[in-house]
């Protein structure tokens, strides 16, 4: 009769040997095996440099292009905007440093600037989408006429449109020096604006902002932003959305302006103003915009093409 020593003995015997063969299959397998992957990092580590190589040559040569676009900048744009007025929007993801830059392009282009109005976190949150909606409509001026939509972005762009831009027939302001302070006072008052000192209507609008929307309701942020652009567009000559290549992405103000073809059929975008090849782009999408033109432009791949006359998907 086997006993359950027998039992125990037999098993632990066959897992030793399991164990011993597996030990010189690994130990034969090893040799070649190691071989292999010193091989494959060696080629690894050498594909790793060529890349890097190529990528230090691109940004080079991104660099020297840039440098080239900030020296001949002033000479592209000159006269473009001769004798035109333009009012700056900005979020507060805006870099400070593009904007002043931007401000200097169109300045060398003949246009005045007539002031800017920088938008707070307020203005595109959408848990106060509500509040935003009641003060505009508070401070609509008298004889304006703002469009039945109710969103809170198209009814801010009817309502700054109406007090920052000029009618484009007549080039007269559509609202009275009071109205236009009432309108800033109001927005500040609600947390909407900071405060604004000087500012005057224009015949053209350059909204800048950053880039994508981050954190939650990021789409709804970037919504209401694309739609301000919009009907700010509709109520003067012209304006153009202009940020960081992020900001065309599918949660950035450009991404969602691009995705409505309602508003792409006005409304011109340009996703790379962090460029100086970007800002000499936004100043000549400026134009076009006087000329009745609009356009997708920059670098991402919902951009018709890096700049007026120059698409890349035959559009």
């Amino acid at each position: 009769m086997i006993s359950l020593r027998y039992h125990i003995v037999s098993v632990a015997a066959v897992f030793l040997a399991l164990a011993v063969g597996v030990v010189l299959g690994s130990t034969a397998l090893n040799g070649s095996l190691l071989s292999g992957l010193a091989s494959e990092k060696s080629d690894l580590a050498t594909q790793v440099s060529t890349l890097e190589s190529e990528r230090n040559a691109l940004d080079a040569r991104l660099r020297d292009a840039d440098a080239f676009a900030g020296v001949v900048g002033p000479k592209v744009v000159a006269g473009q905007l001769d004798q035109r007025t333009v009012v700056l929007v900005t979020t507060p993801d805006a870099d400070p440093a593009h904007r002043d830059a931007l401000r200097r392009l169109v300045e060398q282009s003949g246009a005045a600037v007539t002031g800017e109005v920088q938008l707070t976190e307020a203005f595109t949150d959408p848990d106060r989408a509500g509040q935003l909606r009641e003060v505009v409509t508070r401070l609509q001026p008298a004889g304006a006429q703002f469009p039945t939509a109710g969103d809170p972005g198209t009814l801010a762009g009817a309502l700054l449109g109406s007090v920052l831009l000029v009618d484009k027939e007549s080039a007269r302001p559509q609202s009275s020096p009071e109205e236009l302070a009432a309108a800033l006072g109001g927005l500040t008052d609600g947390g909407f604006v900071k405060p604004a000192e000087n500012v005057k209507p224009a015949q053209l609008a350059v909204v800048l902002t950053g880039g994508k929307a981050t954190g939650d309701g990021a789409g709804d942020r970037a919504a209401i932003l694309a739609r301000f652009a919009t009907q700010l567009d509709r109520s003067g000559a012209g304006t153009v959305l202009t940020g960081n290549p992020a900001a065309a992405e599918g949660t950035g103000a450009i991404g969602v302006a691009r995705a409505d073809t309602a508003t792409t059929s006005i409304l011109s975008t340009v996703d790379n103003v962090d460029s100086a090849a970007g800002r000499v782009v936004t100043v000549l999408a400026l134009r076009e915009q006087l000329e009745g033109g609009s356009g997708r432009y920059g670098v991402a791949g919902n951009a018709q093409g890096p700049a007026p006359g120059a698409t890349t998907d035959g559009s």
